[in-house]
């Protein structure tokens, strides 16, 4: 058990824009998925690079574990590292399964085309197996989506996350920075295999609609899994070098100026349309190689003033996670309904998809309040606090 001193010690003061940013690239995701459901497939996507949020917020864990433990290993052992980061991420990820269990037949559509032939007790196997975030097979599939998490797709994300945080605690956090570098090269040129659809490993074969563009990596598949690696790979290590290099932005507004950027990034139509796709590409590697990392160093270098800014950029730090995990069973159904009412009018169309948003981010709030945060307090004063000395342990992971 770790003293309460080192315990304490963990608390540093958040980057308030930082968070903030979070916050509104998960607005977008929302935005993306529900508009997704019109969409005739990548090149006609409205808020066409919403995927790219997942990019950004690996840059972003990777900056902010780089600046919460890059020096705190010499009195804090893997085993606390990980207890610390399933305190902080594993009870939403069961929150967003048990929601998706729960709203599991209602997206029955031909759309799932596994879901009327899944009986209630394999939903609660998935649900079980979701639990300790062992992926699904593809054979194990219950939706028709070949999804790491048939329950809640967004969980896909999430486990590269985990398999990151992993690979920094037992080895990379002991590169120096010279390694970092080259480990950081490395998984750029993997990043620029995957934009360019260079297949230099003859794993990207049988991509189609989705070539040039970094979407994937939620199956167990050669091809999947490559592609989450990549994606993983470079955003998070490079966010975790951007902190150890030091070189930050400031600017004045600096939240509004970054929102405007990651809004931008993520909402641009697609670069070249079908024709000419590698132009997207391009576009994709620019946005993970040097956009990002710029986005959070500016974001990290520059202040946001006043109690009520301040206050905006913790919330939508605090409710982004909840949000992202929990949303998409929800637009699952909204998947459902479309689906089911082709007849329906533009305003029933988008009196469902507003009132889908708004039921989303009702949810992540209640969840964030009542579920959330209440548990990683019990968890933190059970795992983490000495004993004798709970009653002075009142911050946040």
């Amino acid at each position: 058990m770790e003293k309460i001193t080192d315990a304490v010690m963990s608390e540093k003061p958040r980057y308030a824009i930082l968070d903030g940013l979070r916050g509104v690239a998960a607005v977008i995701v929302v935005a993306f998925h529900l508009f997704e459901t019109y969409s005739k497939g990548p090149a006609y996507q409205i808020l066409n690079h919403g995927y790219l949020a997942v990019d950004f917020f690996f840059v972003l864990s990777g900056f902010v574990i780089g600046y919460a433990y890059d020096n705190r290993w010499g009195k804090m052992s893997s085993l606390a590292f990980f207890k610390r980061r399933l305190i902080r991420l594993h009870p939403m990820v069961i929150m967003g399964s048990a929601i998706g269990a729960l709203l599991f037949y209602f997206g029955n559509c031909e759309r799932f085309p596994l879901i009327d032939q899944t009986a209630w007790w394999q939903v609660l196997l998935m649900f079980l197996l979701a639990c300790t975030m062992i992926p699904a097979l593809t054979s194990w599939d219950i939706r028709g989506w070949q999804e790491t998490n048939p329950l809640n797709g967004p969980t896909w994300s999430l486990l590269w996350e985990y398999l990151a945080n992993i690979l920094y605690a037992l080895v990379v956090r002991r590169f120096s920075k010279i390694a970092l570098v080259c480990f950081v090269s490395f998984a750029a040129f993997l990043t620029l295999d995957l934009t360019l659809n260079l297949d230099v490993f003859g794993l990207l074969a049988h991509r189609d609609i989705t070539a040039y563009t970094v979407i994937g990596g939620w199956s167990i598949t050669p091809e999947q899994v490559y592609i989450g690696i990549v994606r993983v790979l470079y955003p998070f290590f490079g966010g975790l070098l951007l902190f150890r290099i030091g070189k930050l932005i400031r600017v004045k507004a600096g939240f509004w100026w970054c929102s405007l950027l990651v809004v931008a990034a993520l909402v641009m139509p697609r670069i070249g349309g079908e024709t000419d796709a590698w132009q997207n590409g391009i576009y994709d590697a620019a946005c993970i190689l040097l956009l990002f990392p710029v986005i959070v160093a500016m974001g990290a270098g520059s202040e946001v003033k006043g109690k009520h800014s301040v206050a905006v950029c913790n919330y939508l730090g605090e409710i982004s996670y909840p949000l992202y995990i929990t949303h998409y069973p929800f637009a699952y159904m909204q998947m459902a309904w479309v689906t089911h009412n082709p007849d329906a009018s533009m305003g029933a169309h988008v009196f469902v998809s507003v009132s889908t948003f708004i039921l989303s981010v009702g949810v992540a709030h209640a969840c964030l309040k009542l579920y959330d945060l209440p548990v990683r307090n019990w968890l933190k004063n059970r795992f983490l606090v000495n004993k004798q000395n709970q009653s002075i342990w009142n911050g946040n992971m």
